[in-house]
Order: C-alpha cells, then sequence, then structure tokens
C-alpha cells in the first residue's frame, strides 16, 4: 500500500471517528453506541425500542383503507371492527414491549476454543419471573430463538475466533415481535467481557522428544545400563543372570537394566525449537501440549518467561494452553 493510500485511510478513519460521536452526543439512545457494560444487564423502558416490521405497515395501510371506507358509507359495523383490529394492533405493541422489559443479562461464559474454531458463547438471562416468549438474540454473524418461563435460562450463541488471546465480545441484539409480528422491539447488549481463545495447533510436524531431566524418575526397566543386582526371582529371564558373580556366592545374582519411565515428564521446550517463526513455535508448542494430554503423559512446558510443570490433567492442560495464548 503506496503512503497516499495509507494517509487516505487514516483520514477516513478520523472522520468516521468524529461523525460516531456526534451521532453519539446528539442521538446517545437511539445508536447506543456506548462503552461496555458490566454484568448483570438489565433491559428497562429507556433502552427498549419499538418500530412497525414490514408486515406491520402493511397492516396500518389496510385498517387506514377500512376506516377511510367505514368513514365514507357510514358504516357502523366497519368502523368498529376497524377500531377493534386498531386496539388489539396497539395492545401487541404494549405486549412487544413488556416480552423485553425487565429480562436481566446475569452471566455470560464460554467454552475453550482454538483460534479458528467457533466459541460457544452462553448467555444466561433471567426472566425475572414472568414468561418470555419469541425471543430472538442476534450476534455474531448468527441469532437463536428462545421461550421460557423459568426463572433462568442459557443460551448458546457461537462466535468465530480468527487468532489467540483476548477477545472481546461484540454487541448482541435481544429482540421480539410476539404476538402478531406487527412491531419489533429490539434492544442492545454490551457486556464488557473479554474471552481467551486458544492458538490453533499446527496440522502436522514432529513428534515432541525428550524427558524433562529435573523430575525424570528412573525404574528397573529394559535398557542399556546397569542399575544393579538382586536375588533371584522365579520367572526372571535367564539372559539376565550375573553367572560370573553368582559363581562368588551361594544364590543366583540378576541383573537390573533401567530405563525412563513412561510416565516421566516430557520436556516441551521453546528454545529446542528451530527454523520457525514466532507463531509457528506456538503452534507446534500447542500441538504438542494437546497431544500429550490426549495420550494422559506428564508433561514440562517451558516458555521464554516462564516453565510450566511438571503435570497432568485438564488444570495442566488449560494452564499450559492459556500460557501460549497469551504470549506477546
Amino acid at each position: 500500500m503506496s503512503p497516499v493510500d495509507t494517509d487516505g485511510s487514516e483520514q477516513a478513519a478520523v472522520r468516521f471517528a468524529r461523525l460516531r460521536q456526534r451521532i453519539e452526543r446528539h442521538l446517545p439512545a437511539l445508536t447506543r453506541m456506548k462503552r461496555p457494560e458490566t454484568l448483570p444487564i438489565e433491559l428497562g423502558r429507556r433502552r427498549i425500542y419499538i418500530l412497525p416490521t414490514g408486515f406491520g405497515v402493511g397492516f396500518a395501510t389496510v385498517l387506514l383503507v377500512m376506516l377511510v371506507g367505514a368513514l365514507n358509507y357510514a358504516n357502523n359495523s366497519a368502523l368498529l371492527l376497524t377500531c377493534l383490529l386498531g386496539g388489539i394492533a396497539v395492545n401487541s405493541m404494549l405486549t412487544a414491549f413488556r416480552d423485553l422489559d425487565g429480562l436481566r443479562v446475569c452471566a455470560i461464559r464460554a467454552e475453550p476454543a482454538r483460534a479458528g474454531e467457533n466459541l460457544s458463547v452462553q448467555v444466561r438471562l433471567d426472566a425475572g419471573g414472568r414468561p418470555r416468549t419469541a425471543l430472538q438474540l442476534d450476534g455474531f454473524g448468527g441469532h437463536v430463538h428462545a421461550s421460557f418461563a423459568r426463572a433462568d435460562e442459557s443460551v448458546t450463541l457461537s462466535l468465530p475466533t480468527r487468532s489467540r488471546g483476548w477477545m472481546k465480545l461484540p454487541r448482541i441484539r435481544a429482540s421480539t415481535t410476539w404476538p402478531f409480528g406487527l412491531f419489533r422491539a429490539w434492544s442492545w447488549l454490551h457486556p464488557d467481557i473479554a474471552l481467551l481463545v486458544y492458538p490453533a495447533p499446527e496440522t502436522d510436524g514432529p513428534p515432541a522428544e525428550g524427558i524433562d531431566e529435573h523430575t525424570s524418575r528412573r525404574s528397573p526397566r529394559d535398557g542399556d545400563e546397569l542399575a544393579g543386582l538382586r536375588d533371584y526371582r522365579a520367572g526372571d529371564p535367564i539372559k539376565h543372570i550375573a553367572w560370573k558373580l553368582s559363581a562368588r556366592h551361594h544364590d543366583l545374582l540378576v541383573r537390573e537394566l533401567d530405563r525412563p519411565d513412561a510416565r516421566d515428564a516430557r520436556m516441551l521446550d521453546w528454545q529446542r525449537i528451530r527454523g520457525l517463526s514466532y507463531e509457528q513455535r506456538i503452534a507446534r508448542l500447542a500441538r504438542w501440549v494437546i497431544e500429550a494430554h490426549a495420550h494422559g503423559e506428564r508433561w514440562t512446558l517451558r516458555l521464554p518467561d516462564t516453565t510450566l510443570g511438571p503435570g497432568s490433567g485438564s488444570e495442566h492442560y488449560h494452564r499450559c494452553m492459556s500460557a501460549l495464548a497469551l504470549l506477546p
């Protein structure tokens, strides 16, 4: 991109920021372009907006035609029907408003996801002791519907992710067209929540090698080095008998050979990875952590500024993936 194009894009961004500030200053309640809010968030009458839908506009046009015809022909029955339908329409507007009024967002949590995957965001809603019907939550490029009469309900939204690290939760729109679809009532939710996204592992590469020398435990197994001698026990392989040493004693002696225990902590060291870029190193370590966790192994993760482990299990896995996600 040329310097001229860069200057033009920066000037456009500055103009847009000024325009947004002007809109917020003059129409703050309508735009709702405000800072993120802390939980819990409660929807009240000052932040619920109502407009007729396309179907509502068509219905209003039909009512207007019916009213003109009833007045022109002095038809009391047609006039009564028009007023009755108009009253139902106005009442449906109040019903749509009450479907959102008092609704509270109590908590938001998400299951861990890796960059490139969809983050499953669970939004817990408190009905406030009032049945909620045909609610729709729009956000992150999709929408979900919910109807519930209990004290609280959880709604799951799918949020696409692109990169590792903290991800700010975008705005969510809660809306309803209940009961007849004549009016749409809506309100914006912008919770002050940041969700952690794990790094995406590399698709293929060499396996992790090496045992953590500081935590390695050694047990008598088949190997190359002599660990010691012990008395012969039934079932010991004959090739392990130390015949020359046994000749000096009354009993048979067996050589014990050792090798690293399969449960020894595997070392996943940042400094051992060569020839890769910064993000590629993170992707490789992420793959090694995932593989070690899937195989039930113990591992130590050594990063430039910290060392995690040795350990195993879900808690150690999430600690290591979080540390990789938060690397600068």
